[in-house]
Formats: structure tokens, C-alpha cells, sequence
């Protein structure tokens, strides 16, 4: 058996921290269920547990430096009458000191396993890779139980036209209380889902936790409709406004804009504001189209009905196509 510090790369000065942090790299790199057809990495996996069951455990690691046991955990112990000579003595076994092992010791070394491979049950002699050549202290080797995915959360989230279009982000809260803020996609559209890896329910035996599934829906808006990336907007004209033209200012998502209404604007022909609509797939904006829509007084006016008929009389005109005759 080799030094211990040499096989898990780590100075004889290291500090616990950093032996463990060498073990956990070590042992997940050999491990017989990631090696199954490489036996020399077997083989390294048993010298990489040997190690650390000696520099691992602090009482085993002083009896080390102090030259009281071995690299395998053999006690040494000198004859009288025969200086010099250094001689084992075997605990347990009788053959190959494994009897000396525990898996009590070397800093909690089924609990790392355990960390690292997500659930190996814990006596001498079932830890993973015993009955692999490696010498566990007897025994056939556990089989783990199968890893399982965690479940999915399917959650809707509702967002506001403003959050698409200024922010472009939401916030939603996953299974465990942890809220988030989501990036929405460029170009989204009513339903769209979007899948956060990992956030689901947690796995099974050390399985990967589900994912969360985001379901988008887009909120009603009291001035807008969505078409696409464009939006609608119906615009309340005075008769006077739509007569004689206006400077109307004109609510947009990313800010209001004064319209130029020219004069004899008739309801329903809409004016493009480009620019101002949602986000596209391609990184441009969808358009806003703005309907005039001619609001008459609250009541009646009698000079409105006297210029109205006169008006009548000296410029007829067809409002509506042959389709109504």
C-alpha cells in the first residue's frame, strides 16, 4: 500500500478540509458504478478508500504520522531483543490486516459516499466497490437503489403587456418558496411554455430533480389588443378633432407620444405608430395601430343640428360602399 497522502494527492501538512475535498474527487472519478468494465479503476477506487480511512479519521491519521500503524492500518510495534527490527501485527482477520478497518472512522466516510452518489447504505462490507478486489472488510456489495427523476410542476404565469415590452422578465415561485425572475422569450406568444432545469421536485435515491414549466399567459389589457407583436388601440376623437384636425397625445407601453390627427379623419382607418408593439423573435419590435374612433357630445346642441342640415344640403356625401344598398 502506498502512502496515503501520495494516493489522495494531498501534503502531509493538508488540513481535513482538503483531504475530504480529495477523497470526494477521487472516489467519484474510480467508482465501480461509473468504471463498471475498468478494473484498474477498481482497483484505484479500493486504494483511494484505504487512504482515507487512515488520514481521514484523526485518531488513525496521528497514529500514522506517529509511525504507530501502516499505511493499511497495521499496528507496528518493536521486539525486545531485536532492535531494529519492526514487525505487524494483525488485528481481526489474519489475513491482510482488514479486520483493523471500521467504517465508523475515517471522518464520516459513508456519509460522503453517500453525498456523493446519492444514498449507499452505511455497514462495513456493503459500501460500494466491496466485492470489487478492493477489500472492504468482507461481505458482497449492496446494490444501490435506482435513481429517479423528480416530477415536473407545471405553474401558469400571468404577464402584463408593460413587463413584456419594458422589463422583459416575470417573477414565479417554485415548489420550494424560492421566487425567481424568469427572462421571457423574444416574440412570445399567448401559452408559450418555458422550462426551468432542476427546479421541479427533487429526485429519487439521487436522481435529478424535475423541471418547472412555465405557462405564459398574457393579461387582458384595458386599452389594447394583441395581434401577433402588434397591438390595437382604439383612439376617442371629438367631432371637432376628427373635423379640423388635432395634436392628440396618445398612450404607447414604453411611454405616451402626441398623434397628429389631420383634419376630415373618419373612424376605423388606423395610423401605424411603428416600433411600438411587442418584441419579435428577430430582436425588432411589432407595430402599434391606433383607430380613431369620433365620440359626439354628451347632448344635444342646437347649433350643431342647424349647421348639420345645412351641411347636408350643400355637400351630400356616401358613407357606407354599394355591399349596403
Amino acid at each position: 500500500m502506498r502512502d496515503p497522502y501520495s494516493v489522495l494527492g494531498v501534503a502531509k501538512n493538508a488540513s481535513e478540509g482538503d483531504i475530504k475535498k480529495a477523497f470526494r474527487k477521487l472516489a467519484k472519478k474510480y467508482h465501480p458504478d461509473q468504471n463498471k468494465d475498468d478494473p484498474a479503476a477498481q482497483q484505484h477506487f479500493a486504494e483511494v478508500n484505504q487512504a482515507y480511512e487512515i488520514v481521514g479519521d484523526k485518531d488513525k491519521r496521528a497514529q500514522f504520522d506517529r509511525g504507530e500503524i501502516d499505511a493499511e492500518g497495521k499496528q507496528r510495534f518493536q521486539s525486545k531483543g531485536f532492535e531494529g527490527f519492526s514487525g505487524y501485527e494483525d488485528f481481526g482477520t489474519g489475513s491482510g490486516g482488514q479486520g483493523f478497518r471500521s467504517s465508523a472512522g475515517a471522518g464520516g466516510f459513508d456519509d460522503i459516499l453517500n453525498d456523493i452518489f446519492g444514498g449507499f447504505g452505511g455497514r462495513s462490507g456493503s459500501r460500494p466497490g466491496a466485492g470489487a478486489g478492493a477489500g472492504f472488510g468482507g461481505g458482497a456489495r449492496t446494490k444501490a437503489p435506482p435513481k429517479a427523476k423528480g416530477k415536473n410542476v407545471e405553474i401558469v404565469a400571468r404577464v402584463s403587456l408593460e413587463d413584456i415590452v419594458n422589463s422583459g422578465k416575470t417573477q414565479v415561485t417554485l415548489p420550494s418558496g424560492k421566487t425567481v425572475n424568469v427572462t421571457l422569450p423574444k416574440g412570445l406568444e399567448e401559452a408559450e411554455k418555458i422550462r426551468l432545469k432542476g427546479q421541479g421536485h427533487p429526485g429519487e435515491n439521487g436522481g435529478p430533480a424535475g423541471d418547472v414549466m412555465v405557462e405564459v399567459r398574457i393579461k387582458p389589457h384595458k386599452l389594447y389588443e394583441v395581434k401577433g407583436s402588434d397591438l390595437h388601440l382604439d383612439l376617442p376623437l371629438t367631432l371637432y378633432e376628427a373635423v379640423l384636425g388635432a395634436k392628440v397625445r396618445t398612450p404607447t407601453l414604453s411611454g405616451a407620444v402626441n398623434l397628429t390627427i389631420p383634419p376630415n379623419t373618419s373612424s376605423g382607418k388606423a395610423m401605424r405608430l411603428k416600433g411600438k408593439g411587442l418584441p419579435t423573435k428577430n430582436g425588432g419590435h411589432g407595430d402599434l395601430l391606433v383607430k380613431p374612433q369620433i365620440i359626439m357630445a354628451p347632448h344635444a346642441d342646437n347649433e350643431l343640428d342647424t349647421l348639420m342640415k345645412a351641411w347636408k344640403e350643400i355637400t351630400p356625401y356616401r358613407a357606407r360602399g354599394p355591399e349596403f344598398d
